[in-house]
């Protein structure tokens, strides 16, 4: 008993460090033996071809699927390849067009289906008609995307990890997701080509992706960029298109060795309950560019190596994404990531069951219908039952998001997310410290803007007069109509501490709870401080109360936007209508009055539409250096209800010790007593 006693905060403390990147290339070369490799073997064998065969065909989802691409192969026998690539858009951001982009992402997924199919037909006219296609994506000069090369891409903000001084932009994700499916082209098709045109996709896989970045990662800013989706795609592609080519260049191990040591940097970045800062759109971005270098280093290594055994993946592959899920198969919107940024479904089949995951197979199963990807039939559903947790509400330690609800799948219980956590995020942060949304009957009653079209400017020094991406865009207090303030300004050293914590968050059967501190989110000179309390009654109501210290007369603003329908009356706001209807019910200590604004938006496009986005907020002038703000967001039956829940609604205060926050409702009572401690007020336990 002493020695487990002694032994257990050492095995939290294991548990909790960052997992140690040791794989060296005697690793590699002890563990894979590149002279006994037969294509195709990175992803199915000739030996396992016929099991593989057998599962496509043995259900009618993966079957009809693969009817569907051998329909799309034999078109694409009689399609002519464009040999010319269309002129280069020098500004694909403004003009919101790139034709050699699609030229590029066209002849890449016709060589990819049609080699497939070759593999799976043993048809040769498949692999020439595939080697034609890939011809012209070798003969490109680049595959970076015109936005990422160096008269676009060169006055971004760089994210977190990366130096300022930035100059060559030679690799980038585009170029990982060509080499990651050029290489299973080249495994695929290698049985049937010359040496020359296996030499022709071998020496374009080292000329346009692998030699760019081995032995000089320093000069590529995502290299070290490891809170950015960009650094596991991109060192997933080059080492998923080093395997390929280790029967001829077996001295490429050295690469999937680094490739491998800086995934494994990157999973580390996840948050210890699986949050990713980016967002959920970016966590998918990088399992998915993960799965096409973890699958087949696992596979040739007898899993020796398995990325998929990683302490932060193994233990929460999908609960960032699963807390932020809300009918119908969307994810609420946050920051960059848009509401349909689940990605495909052979992503989560992967990961389900790589880790066994019930969660995650439920995810795919809530999220997608049936398969549409080659790989769908490679990694099919997975064979753990679905299941959902038995957590209903998180808090995302790491990254301070926390998201509260009763359900995943009824619409008509509310989910309500709140977000602090650092400004330490400039590619797809926004400055939305102590930022709600409530989401409820499918729609955003509170809502987050998301972002704007991502033009040629927006992740520049630019990005923070953006609405969607500045503070005024997002639901937070205003003072004096001060905004929040980024950590990281364009050149400039970064500002350490800038952003706000959730300080306390409780989940329970009957009330959830979070308590958030946005002080250090802002420049300090108008709001000095401010507490956001959080709670969500369940199953429907939410009840916020705002602390905000500032100058006396100051004016503080409490902003809010809706994707409904809004009606300002004296003492509350209606919003939504007949397919629901909710009272948004301020409570002050003092006179407070609405008022309703407009964000104009308009991207920096050739076509772009000029658009109003309506907001409205609770205003009043601070009596005293510190103010007390609260309000009370429920579903009416109509005004009438909303009348009645107002007129019983109170907001007192018993001198500095203790705030209560009371209103009836349906003909019961509810009560929000927060009372002081050591560090301030806090809802009673």
């Amino acid at each position: 008993m002493r020695l487990i006693l002694f032994l257990a905060p050492l095995l939290v403390l294991v548990l909790a460090s960052p997992v140690r990147a040791e794989v060296t290339t005697e690793d590699i070369t002890r563990t894979i033996d590149a002279a006994s490799l037969r294509h195709p073997y990175l992803y199915f064998t000739e030996a396992e071809k016929p099991a593989l065969l057998a599962r496509i065909q043995g259900t009618p989802e993966t079957a009809h699927l693969y009817r569907r691409f051998t329909a799309e192969a034999n078109r694409l026998l009689h399609t002519p390849v464009e040999v010319q690539a269309p002129p280069q858009e020098p500004h694909p951001g403004f003009t919101n067009s790139d034709p050699t982009l699609g030229y590029l992402r066209r002849n890449m997924h016709a060589a990819h289906l049609l080699a497939f199919v070759y593999q799976m037909t043993g048809d040769e006219r498949y692999a020439r008609k595939a080697f034609e296609f890939a011809d012209a994506v070798c003969d490109l000069p680049t595959w970076v995307d015109r936005r990422h090369q160096f008269p676009i891409i060169y006055s971004r903000v760089w994210p977190w990890g990366v130096r300022d001084d930035q100059a060559a932009f030679g690799f980038d994700i585009e170029s990982a997701d060509t080499a990651r499916m050029l290489a299973a082209v080249y495994d695929w098709l290698y049985p049937a080509l010359s040496k020359r045109e296996r030499d022709r996709i071998r020496g374009a896989l080292l000329e346009k992706a692998i030699t760019r970045v081995r032995g000089n990662a320093e000069y590529h800013w995502w290299a070290e960029s490891y809170r950015c989706n960009w650094s596991p795609i991109c060192w997933a592609g080059l080492g998923t298109a080093s395997l390929a080519l280790m029967t001829e260049d077996p001295n490429l191990r050295d690469l999937v060795a680094e490739s491998h040591n800086r995934v494994i940097l990157a999973l580390n970045e996840i948050g210890e309950d699986g949050g990713w800062q980016e967002g959920c759109g970016y966590y998918r971005k990088g399992i998915h560019g993960m799965n096409f270098f973890a699958d087949p280093l696992k596979r040739l290594s007898g899993g020796k190596f398995n990325l998929y055994a990683h302490p932060k993946i193994a233990a929460n592959p999908i609960s960032f994404l699963l807390a932020n899920t809300v009918t119908p198969k969307r994810l609420l919107v946050t920051a960059d990531s848009g509401a349909n940024r689940a990605g495909t479904s052979h992503i989560w089949n992967k990961l389900a069951e790589e880790t066994r995951s019930p969660e995650t197979a439920w995810f795919r199963n809530f999220m997608f219908g049936d398969a549409s990807d080659i790989f769908d039939l490679i990694w099919p559903r997975a064979s753990v039952k679905p299941a959902l947790p038995v957590w209903t509400s998180r808090h995302f330690r790491t990254i301070d998001w926390a998201v509260m609800r009763s359900s995943f799948t009824d619409p008509e219980k509310p989910v309500l997310l709140a977000k602090a956590g650092m400004h330490d995020d400039p590619h797809h942060g926004h400055l939305d410290c102590g930022h709600f949304v409530i989401y409820w009957k499918n729609r955003e009653y509170i809502r987050d803007i998301g972002s704007p079209e991502y033009d040629e400017l927006f992740f520049d020094e630019a990005r923070w007069t953006y609405p969607q991406a500045a503070g005024i865009g997002h639901n937070i207090i205003l003072v004096n109509g001060e905004g929040q303030i980024p950590g990281k300004h364009k050149d400039e050293p970064w500002q350490e501490g800038v952003g706000g914590k959730i300080l306390e968050f409780r989940a329970g059967n009957s009330r959830d709870y979070a308590l958030v501190d946005a002080s250090n989110a802002y420049p300090k000179r108008e709001l000095r401080s401010w507490r956001r309390h959080l709670a969500l009654e369940k199953p429907e109501i939410t009840v916020v109360l705002d602390e905000v210290e500032s100058a006396r007369g100051a004016e503080i603003e409490a902003r809010f936007h809706s994707e409904c329908p809004v009606r300002l009356r004296e003492e509350y706001a209606l919003l939504g209508d007949d397919k629901g209807l909710m009272a948004l019910i301020p409570l002050a200590e003092t006179a407070f009055r609405f008022r309703s604004g407009r964000h104009a938006d308009l991207p920096v496009m050739e076509d772009a539409r000029f658009e109003w986005i309506p907001y409205f907020g609770t205003v009043l002038s601070a009596r005293d250096e510190k103010t007390a703000l609260a309000t009370i967001i429920l579903p009416v039956k109509d005004e009438n209800e909303a009348k009645a829940v107002t007129a019983s609604a109170k907001l007192k205060r018993d001198g500095d010790e203790t705030m209560t926050v009371r209103f009836a409702r349906g003909g019961r009572e509810y009560t929000f007593r927060f009372e002081r401690g050591a560090e301030g007020l806090a809802l009673e336990k």
